[in-house]
């Protein structure tokens, strides 16, 4: 993957070998007392005992294989200074998800490739290392601030949008764990409406949490939320997924993105 590079330390040699992982945000976006504000974190390689983790029956039922592989080979910040993983944006986590597995597996991927617009269904060796950061400009928002004023195209409100960590989607699960019992009952998801209402942090300068789900449920029109969910993919920090393959039936180029199937943390084994 690019943006990583070997530690070497005189003063402090680990017992076992690490990476400085880049992260997308280049610590932009975190509170400036945040240690992730320095826009690295460094990471050992994975062991027998990281496999372990991934193999875990109960972690994988649990939903908690990530987290726990995280904690694991997570040593800190590029300074050595310990992170608060909770902070961590998502665009940032999935940077250190992709360099955990090139230091655990290598950088080659395969994978079946389906895209439903092409009709392409085939396998494919993904280089890891060759996806790199997306562009996102900077300088075009306030340093240290996680907070991106918007307004709604269609009702003109005006809205104030953040960008989701770790915490945020820990939050998010266990929310709709509680609204299993009612999704049963009638048969619909509230996933979408619930990330939302943990998108938007005002509406109109009004930013207590009850007006915020309420506004998100009664009042935000369908076009405005798409159209807030898009801003935020434009702006969020995070790996480029998106990748060219030729077809195999006609020899077209169609651009697709990486599926993250099972065998990213689980790859077959050579035989």
């Amino acid at each position: 993957m690019a943006n990583t590079k070997t530690t070497t330390t005189e003063s402090q040699k680990p017992k076992f070998p690490t990476e400085i992982v880049d992260l997308p945000s280049r610590g932009y976006f975190y509170p400036e007392e945040s240690t992730l504000s320095q826009g690295q974190v460094e990471i050992k390689y994975m062991t027998a005992r990281e496999e372990d983790i991934l193999t875990s029956a109960n972690l994988i039922k649990k939903g908690k294989v990530l987290d726990k592989l995280f904690e694991a080979v997570i040593v800190g910040n590029g300074e050595g200074a310990p992170i608060n993983m909770s902070e961590l944006l998502l665009g940032d986590k999935n940077a250190i998800m992709f360099a955990c597995r090139i230091l655990g597996y290598g950088k080659e991927y395969v994978c079946r490739v389906q895209d439903v617009q092409s009709g392409i269904d085939q396998e494919e060796t993904i280089d890891l290392t060759s996806l790199d950061h997306k562009e996102i400009k900077f300088e075009n928002f306030t340093q240290h601030v996680n907070a991106f004023p918007f307004t709604l195209p269609s009702s003109k409100r005006e809205v104030i949008l953040r960008l989701l960590t770790h915490q945020d989607e820990k939050n998010i699960e266990q929310e709709l764990k509680g609204l299993k019992k009612l999704e049963l009952k009638t048969g619909i998801s509230s996933e979408l409406s619930t990330r939302v209402k943990h998108m938007i942090i005002a509406v109109d300068g009004n930013d207590d949490s009850q007006h915020i789900r309420q506004f998100v449920d009664n009042e935000l029109l369908s076009r405005d939320s798409l159209a807030l969910r898009e801003y935020l993919v434009q702006i969020q920090p995070d790996i480029d997924t998106e990748i060219v393959i030729t077809n195999e039936n006609d020899g077209t180029e169609v651009k697709t993105t990486v599926p993250l199937t099972v065998e990213f943390f689980w790859p077959k084994t050579r035989t």
